[in-house]
């Protein structure tokens, strides 16, 4: 487009590399979102993170990097991942890193050797505090929502429960943060990467993590507030208030034509 128009339009898309307007911080701001608001949760519940153990499903875009901040950066001990290929779990933490390696050379997580490989889909029973799917849609359905020994279940994917699995968490008191909230980091920081492209001026990384920190922080507090309000989860709650921004702008502004 940049071609086409004869000089540099930054803000036309998002996700660009650094050399041509992209933002810092970019590649992993939807798993530092989730590490974020995993860390607000942790403390409404009173759950400390350091020591806490972590298990993620999935371990690309999202599952890396929020196993990888969780561990490094909150004290977390990331007990288990597992990707499409299998399954590694570890009482004492995984090695992020050292796995991450493995999984570039071999293409899965599976057959890491310092940890015990499991099945795919025996991750949902391995015991832990906080549970993060980050891979596919529905993965959390009547059977595997039954099968969590978790606290709390952070949504790193786009649509990873179900309605049903969605119940059988609540009736288990398993709190659950929806994707609408958890995995908007990415979303966050491509808004950043537009408006840096406006000015022409960029951020640091660590004035982009900030940012990204400071919004989280407040839509989660928001939907946190409402829900408790009016005794709805944190699902209900980032919908109804999601819909009500967008129904409050339409009256403002009026329908045209």
């Amino acid at each position: 487009y940049s071609m086409h128009r004869g000089y540099s339009v930054l803000s036309v898309v998002t996700g660009k590399p650094l050399i041509v307007g992209g933002s810092q911080g970019r590649a992993e701001a939807t798993g530092r979102g989730v590490a974020y608001v995993t860390q607000f949760l942790a403390q409404e519940i009173g759950l400390p993170l350091q020591g806490a153990r972590v298990v993620v499903q999935g371990f690309g875009k999202v599952g890396y990097p929020v196993a990888k901040i969780l561990g490094e950066e909150y004290g977390c001990k990331i007990v288990g991942i597992a990707d499409i290929g299998g399954g590694v779990v570890c009482e004492k933490g995984l090695d992020v890193e050292r796995l991450k390696e493995h999984e570039q050379k071999e293409g899965t997580v599976a057959g890491f050797v310092n940890g015990e490989n499991i099945r795919g889909e025996e991750i949902f029973q391995v015991p832990c505090d906080v549970f993060i799917p980050a891979a596919l849609e529905d993965q959390i359905n009547e059977r595997t929502a039954s099968q969590l020994q978790c606290k709390v279940v952070v949504e790193g994917a786009n649509g990873p429960t179900t309605e049903s699995g969605e119940r059988v968490l609540r009736e288990r008191g398993i709190l659950s943060v929806p994707d609408i909230l958890a995995n908007a980091g990415g979303v966050v920081v491509s808004y950043f990467e537009w408006v840096q492209g406006l000015q022409s001026f960029f951020w640091s990384e660590e004035e982009v993590n900030l940012r990204l920190k400071s919004i989280m922080k407040q839509s989660f507090q928001s939907c946190l507030a409402f829900s408790r309000q009016h005794g709805l989860s944190l699902r209900e709650a980032a919908f109804a208030i999601a819909i009500s921004r967008v129904a409050e702008a339409t009256r403002v502004r009026g329908i045209y034509p």
